[in-house]
């Protein structure tokens, strides 16, 4: 996209909520793709692909991240004062950019994934592109540290923080699609919600999605807010090991950010099985309709 072009070149366009909302949400799915020897949907794409893709989703990863600490602000003012960010303000960049996620309804994400023959084969491509993503995010904060003079990396840290909580939110959305528990109302009641879910590391409470005016204290909440810069807050501070010079905190900051999300993964996935969804149809409501039949 034109939106992460290389430093010093002219007219680059400013990175909105709206755009990099969009280009993560490409980047998930663009990792969503079985690796050789996983069960594959298409046909094997071949491992020389494969690792392709992967390292197209790192240096996408890194562009990603530096175009969110564009909008968070550089320089040595903001790197003194970087640390304040895994506060409010962090949570206040956070509440704005959930909305824009871009979330796939179930009927999308079967016609993306058509050899996903039940909920938990579908659920498990999510989790591997959203932790893939994460990961890949990981390691272009990590590659930075390797510079002589970091530039402003407590803000590079902040944009990494909310860039894998957006990533995390949209799993936690997009999971409660796969297992039946689509969540009603505006963008930002919705959006609300699913903040609340992350931060609670459990499924929204189903006596909320038929209540809009449940969903929306969710969102208004000061409670929900606490919690959510509590969150990040804590996120923040496991990266801090990322910064470690010569590409070693690449590989840290993958690491802990693959770990982290198939975490949360985890504990949603657990608390939406154990509960069975208010449509006993919706999966194959949802199917993708049959290709016409070519004549002879």
């Amino acid at each position: 996209m034109a939106l992460f072009r290389k430093p010093g070149r002219p007219a680059q366009p400013e990175p909105t909520p709206d755009r990099v909302a969009d280009e993560l949400a490409g980047l998930v799915e663009e990792l969503e793709r079985p690796a050789p020897g996983e069960p594959a949907e298409g046909g094997p794409g071949g491992l020389a692909e494969y690792r392709a893709a992967v390292e197209r989703g790192r240096r996408r990863g890194a562009r990603l991240v530096t175009a969110i600490a564009r909008r968070l602000g550089t320089g040595s003012r903001t790197a003194a004062k970087g640390a304040a960010y895994g506060g409010r303000a962090l949570t206040e960049q956070l509440l704005r950019t959930a909305p824009r996620i871009p979330v796939r309804n179930l009927a999308t994400l079967r016609a993306q994934h058509p050899g996903a023959a039940d909920p938990e084969k579908l659920a498990d491509l999510l989790i591997t592109g959203a932790s893939r993503a994460s990961s890949a995010l990981g390691a272009g904060v990590g590659a930075a540290a390797m510079l002589p003079v970091p530039p402003a990396m407590p803000v590079e840290i902040a944009a990494e923080t909310i860039a894998v909580a957006a990533v995390e939110i949209k799993l936690i959305a997009e999971l409660h699609e796969v297992y039946g528990f689509a969540v009603q109302g505006t963008a930002a009641q919705r959006a609300g919600a699913y903040v609340g879910a992350w931060a609670d590391r459990r499924g929204i409470d189903p006596t909320l999605l038929a209540k809009p005016a449940g969903l929306t204290a969710m969102a208004l909440g000061s409670e929900v807010r606490q919690q959510v810069r509590r969150r990040l807050t804590r996120s923040s501070l496991r990266r801090l090991p990322s910064l470690t010079p010569l590409l070693v905190g690449a590989g840290i900051g993958a690491t802990v950010n693959l770990r982290d999300t198939r975490k949360v993964a985890r504990a949603v996935r657990k608390d939406l099985r154990e509960r069975p969804p208010a449509d006993p149809g919706y999966w194959v409501a949802a199917a993708p309709a049959p290709e016409p039949q070519r004549g002879d």
